[in-house]
């Protein structure tokens, strides 16, 4: 115990950590070792893992495949630039196998090193297509409230959650954010997907069509509370994209790699993006890896490019030769374990566990889909009013009953409750999701009392 308090107050000293502030890091949990589902701290304490790391975690903790995969390619080489005429193997490979799961129009693989970078790129990305295509004035993106995107820069600008923003603006001109899919709290005439849809074609329309880029969105609403758009958003979406000519890009980094049951999410509603954001999932948080899928019209401007036009994006680690061999290896994994299909069909019977704790006051709607599940508390049910402030001692309640949760804290403007968010691994056996549901009723009666 010695050891851990020197550790704590090194930790307190000597780093900053990500959302920081020093009040949330007198008693850090001090996790050391993972197997499977299950986390165990310096204390010898097992806890559920219920976010999967951060939404990432998807072939479960401990898999010694993967460290021998990245040792196998260190001792082979450890880093090779894929800049102007070079390659690697992994990278190569790990591109060709991601191309062959992704959407039918997928062309080429652009990697990364995290979700924030992927989206940065993906503006690049589109910005770059335009002006190849000669409408260098499309620029803008268009985002949706409660969005979450990363918090570099651009990303954080195109982010809806304004606690990421407030202490960091002003926002990178040129990023605009219209209502979300949030069929719990649509307020408008229209049916919710229907209707969230046409907010993005007025705002094409009030910026003027020949300034929009791109759109950016989640197929599943991830950190802003596990949102579920409706099955008629989509389809609207692409329809309302080809008609303006603007790109729509698919954020893909938490729903992407068999999270929602499907190897990425967009497949379900049969729509196809132009570009594609990942990360996470693709070497389950092993090793920090992401990218950027482009669709054939994309990568055919790219390819057509005179010298002097090319594409001049790029970073030391895109390729990077160990993290693209634990990403093979780890996609293996999720395909021949069968981890998607498992993520629909376990997704299911956690979302039925959770549902009935709707018999809760403060329960106000449970949602998901695939191993995504989000609880959003209310204080008053008929009228939908947010519960605030309620998160952190939930939080406390759950950890100290064996399961890590993660609760989105809520806002009044837009109105949102804290939401507890949960996304095992794929793997997590179902003994081990029904006591998630028993523990969430007993910690939320806890912190409500």
């Amino acid at each position: 115990m010695d050891d851990i308090s020197q550790l704590i107050e090194a930790d307190r000293r000597h780093l900053v950590h990500p959302l920081h502030h020093p009040d949330d890091h007198q008693q850090p949990l001090v996790v050391v070792e993972g197997r499977g589902a299950m986390l165990r701290d310096a204390e010898g304490r097992e806890y559920i893992d219920g976010l999967a790391g951060l939404w990432n975690v998807n072939v479960g903790h401990g898999r010694a495949e993967l460290a021998e995969a990245a040792a196998a390619q260190m001792r082979r080489i450890a880093f090779a630039s894929a800049y102007i005429g070079a390659t690697n193997e992994p990278a190569v490979r790990l591109a060709q196998k991601i191309v062959s799961l992704a959407y039918r129009n997928t062309a080429v693989a652009y990697f990364t090193t995290a979700g924030a970078e992927s989206n940065e790129s993906a503006f690049k990305f589109a910005r770059y297509f335009w002006k190849i295509k000669g409408k260098p004035e499309k620029t803008k993106i268009i985002s949706r409230t409660h969005a979450y995107h990363g918090v570099t820069l651009a990303a954080m600008s195109a982010t809806g959650m304004a606690a990421y923003r407030n202490m960091f603006g002003p926002p990178v001109p040129g990023f605009i954010q219209v209502a979300a899919p949030y069929p719990y709290r649509w307020a408008g005439n229209e049916e919710a997907g229907i209707g969230a849809a046409n907010a993005v074609e007025e705002a094409i329309l009030a910026e003027g069509a020949d300034t929009v880029a791109a759109v950016i969105a989640e197929p599943v609403m991830g950190a802003g509370g596990v949102i579920v758009p409706p099955s008629t958003y989509f389809p609207r979406l692409r329809e309302i994209c080809d008609s303006h000519n603007v790109l729509l890009i698919a954020d893909e980094v938490i729903t992407g790699f068999g999270r929602t049951g499907e190897w990425f999410a967009l497949g379900r509603w049969g729509v196809e993006p132009d570009l594609v954001s990942f990360a996470k999932g693709v070497t389950s948080g092993y090793l920090p890896l992401g990218g950027v899928l482009a669709s054939r019209r994309v990568h055919e401007a790219i390819e057509s490019a005179p010298a002097d036009r090319r594409f001049m994006h790029a970073a030391t680690y895109s390729g990077h030769p160990v993290c693209c061999a634990v990403g093979l290896r780890n996609v293996e994994i999720i395909e021949s374990e069968g981890l998607v299909g498992r993520a629909a069909e376990m997704g299911r019977h956690l979302l039925a566990g959770l549902e009935e704790l709707r018999d809760l006051p403060v329960v106000g709607d449970v949602r998901g889909l695939g191993m995504m599940c989000g609880v959003e508390l209310v204080t008053d049910r008929a009228a939908k009013t947010p519960a605030l402030g309620l998160g952190p001692r939930l939080t406390r309640e759950s950890i100290s009953r064996g399961l890590l949760p993660r609760v989105r804290p809520g806002s009044a403007d837009p109105p949102i409750g804290d939401t507890i968010c949960l996304a095992p691994p794929l793997m997590t056996p179902p003994e081990v999701l029904d006591r998630i549901p028993q523990i969430l009723r007993a910690a939320i009666t806890a912190a409500t009392r």
